[in-house]
């Protein structure tokens, strides 16, 4: 019974610094992906804090602060408040890490869901 607990302790110390893990994405990502109103060109500025997501999303359509951003393992996921020739957007991000890229769905006010990859800038 004894070697049971001793063995379980570690696998289950593991699995919770595992879970615990959020990938770090700091610094900055950029993207090239067509939409319905044209290809569209952005730049990603990341700031991690635990599983607390921050920064900016830039496009030609200005620059704005991401909201609800969490990084959970590879699952990242935030809100993109866009101004689109006056008419405001609530476009939310959803997707995973894969070591320098990140593959995210659009979903553009519930309208269009885009499919783009960032790409970490060295």
């Amino acid at each position: 019974m004894r070697l049971r607990s001793a063995l379980a302790l570690p696998a289950l110390v593991a699995g919770l610094a595992l879970s615990a893990y959020a990938a770090d994405i700091s610094g900055q990502w950029t993207a090239t992906f067509n939409t319905q109103v044209g290809e569209q060109n952005y730049t990603y500025t990341f700031k991690v804090d635990g599983e607390k997501l921050t920064g900016t999303a830039k496009s030609a359509n200005g620059e704005t602060e991401i909201q609800n951003g969490v990084v959970k393992g590879d699952d990242v996921s935030f809100v993109e408040n866009l101004d689109y020739q006056g008419q405001k957007l609530v476009i939310t991000y959803t997707g995973k890490v894969s070591g320098d890229e990140i593959k995210f769905t659009r979903d553009v006010a519930g309208a269009a869901k885009e499919e783009l990859v960032a790409k970490r800038v060295k």
